[in-house]
């Protein structure tokens, strides 16, 4: 089946699947560190930023990193 030859394909070499937990923990922290130092954001609310990164890097590690079938 083609499709599912090409499904597995990606930029990513095996063993080198990134969990998309990580990627929105990355995001997430750039986002917070942007809004809180760089451009010295001074509402409390963009620390709510830095709160969903911490928990998806937690559902990462609780999920686990699976790689794609």
């Amino acid at each position: 089946n083609p499709l599912a030859e090409k499904r597995g394909s990606g930029s990513f070499a095996e063993g080198e699947y990134m969990s998309i937990f990580i990627i929105l923990f990355v995001v997430l922290l750039v986002a917070w560190l942007l809004g809180w130092g760089v451009l010295h954001v001074a509402s409390g609310l963009i620390h709510i930023l830095l709160i969903v990164a911490v928990i998806s890097l937690i559902l990462h590690f609780v999920r686990g990193a699976k790689h794609p079938a």
